[in-house]
């Protein structure tokens, strides 16, 4: 008779280490010395240096503010690959509604939500989950999260949204088609500030019908040696443009390159939304749009959440290169066309990170 095989036992989530009472984190989740340049405390950072650019969307309605609030945008995305957008229109009420849902689920006994684990290993990506050791580093981060599909409706799969709380399903829905008309009024805008037609880059990214929505909350737990861990480590997005919420508990880090380059801890902006430039739409302005590199720090004191919203073109339909009337007359493309499953499956336009020498993860 054959020996039964016992399937390995799961790592336990980040939750539950952080609930143990552990005054030391696990060996795995210590970053190497070469990335805790400026790593620390989010609760704790210096406040001196530069704060990320903010872009009132409310000027975008008149002609004179038009004009401010385009400049604005494409400085921004040049100069550092993100932003806070005020004004944006997406209802406060609702926004509410998120925050609560999303904290509601990660409320719930880690048992309850173990019933919509993902995973990987047999490419079931939605659901809720941590993150592997498929790294670089081989380290793992100090977050769980939940990941799914919420625009269009007609490709979201419901049955892998959490049932509880049950404002989920109607507040993510309605806050997913929120952002659907957002992503749209941020594609005209950064078009405009190429010079080129207000409908280019969403065209360029499938059109009104095909552009993705997918949504990955990050729960962030406390952390005993935050100077030691990261909640995100550094990387691009490969999405177009990414949205993101938070719960009021800073932890965002950019790396600007103006002067000699450095981490810049993202403020809190009230009723603001973050908004970066991803690896598409740096292949489309032909480089002239920056795709960030950015992580998240995490703290002692208060779990923090996060919603990232990323607006990803077709995997195959679309042909991702620079729009036509950024080359020739002396510029030439700086991006060979890819598909967007291309370039995910290589990540052939990897950024390389400031303190490490070597290639940011490929992952949102």
């Amino acid at each position: 008779m054959a020996a039964k095989i016992t399937p390995p036992t799961p790592a336990p989530r980040v939750e539950t280490l952080a609930a143990s009472g552990l005054t030391t984190i696990p060996s795995e989740f210590v970053r190497p010395e070469s990335e805790r340049h400026h790593l620390a405390d989010a609760l704790n950072k210096c406040t001196d240096g530069p704060e990320f650019p903010v872009v009132d969307l409310g000027e975008f309605s008149s002609e004179e503010g038009r004009r401010r609030c385009v400049e604005a945008a494409r400085a921004a995305a040049e100069e550092w690959g993100v932003m806070h957008i005020v004004n944006h229109g997406v209802p406060e009420e609702l926004i509410e509604r998120v925050r609560a849902a999303g904290k509601g689920f990660f409320d719930l006994p880690v048992e309850e939500k173990e019933k919509y684990a993902n995973d990987q290993s047999t490419g079931k990506i939605q659901g809720y989950g941590s993150k592997l050791a498929n790294n670089a580093s081989g380290r793992l981060e100090w977050e769980d999260y939940f990941f799914h599909l919420v625009f269009p409706p007609a490709k979201a799969d419901l049955a892998v949204w959490p049932a509880v709380p049950a404002d989920y399903i109607e507040a993510t829905t309605l806050f997913a088609e929120e952002l659907r008309r957002l992503a749209t009024k941020m594609l005209c805008i950064l078009s405009l500030g190429l010079g080129v037609d207000g409908g280019e880059l969403e065209a360029a990214l499938g059109g009104q019908d095909e552009l993705l929505l997918q949504l990955k909350i990050n729960y962030y737990p406390r952390c005993p040696q935050p100077e030691l861990a990261l909640g995100v480590e550094a990387h691009t997005d490969v999405s177009s443009l990414s949205f993101i919420l938070h719960n009021g508990v800073p932890g965002l880090q950019v790396f600007n390159n103006g002067g000699a380059g450095r981490w810049v801890t993202a403020a809190v902006v009230p009723n603001s939304i973050i908004v970066h430039v991803g690896d598409a739409l740096e292949i489309l302005s032909n480089g002239r749009y920056h795709s960030v590199l950015h992580r998240g720090l995490v703290n002692r004191e208060k779990v923090r959440i996060s919603w990232a919203v990323f607006c990803e073109p077709p995997r195959e339909k679309v042909v991702l290169r620079p729009l036509p009337e950024l080359v020739g007359a002396g510029e030439a493309a700086r991006f060979a066309p890819r598909t967007f499953a291309e370039h995910v499956e290589r990540k052939l336009f990897k950024k390389v990170g400031p303190t490490t020498g070597g290639e940011a993860a490929a992952a949102n």
